[in-house]
């Protein structure tokens, strides 16, 4: 068995860009910046950036071009794929590796609070409303009640 698997945390780079392909299904391109801190070989402290291309189709492509905009933080759960097509005016061979989204959730987002609902390809849940409060329980969490 082979896996095709990409888990990603990060911010949008740019807001989605909705089209509808000739189908009539919609399609949202963005990209997310993801980075990672590690120290180099003398011990210092080193930042590094990483910027993915990033696909939506059909629902949740929708929902992501609604809700989400540049800066907004996003957990994304996909599949890589490349395409490839020839320059109209060079003809080169130009290539581009994508991630296919299949799920996603919205990421924390201190300005608003809290974190939205997710979105699968294959279940649908509600989006709350802006400016929508979370509803607690009015009871207390007692530690012993978590399963973990």
């Amino acid at each position: 068995m082979y896996l095709n698997k990409v888990i990603l945390y990060g911010n949008l780079t740019r807001d989605p860009e909705l089209k509808a392909l000739p189908s009539g299904s919609q399609v949202a391109n963005f990209g997310i910046a993801t980075n990672r801190t590690f120290k180099d070989k003398s011990g210092a402290k080193q930042e590094t950036t990483e910027f993915h291309n990033v696909v939506a189709f059909g629902r949740t492509a929708e929902v992501i071009a609604q809700y989400c905009k540049k800066g907004r933080p996003l957990f994304i759960e996909g599949r890589l794929q490349t395409r490839t097509w020839d320059d109209k005016e060079s003809g080169k061979k130009n290539y581009r590796t994508e991630i296919i989204v299949d799920t996603f959730q919205f990421g924390a987002d201190g300005a608003k609070g809290g974190s939205g609902a997710g979105q699968s390809a294959q279940e649908e849940q509600p989006v709350p409303k802006e400016g929508e409060a979370i509803k607690y329980p009015d009871e207390e969490i007692n530690p012993e009640d978590i399963p973990f």
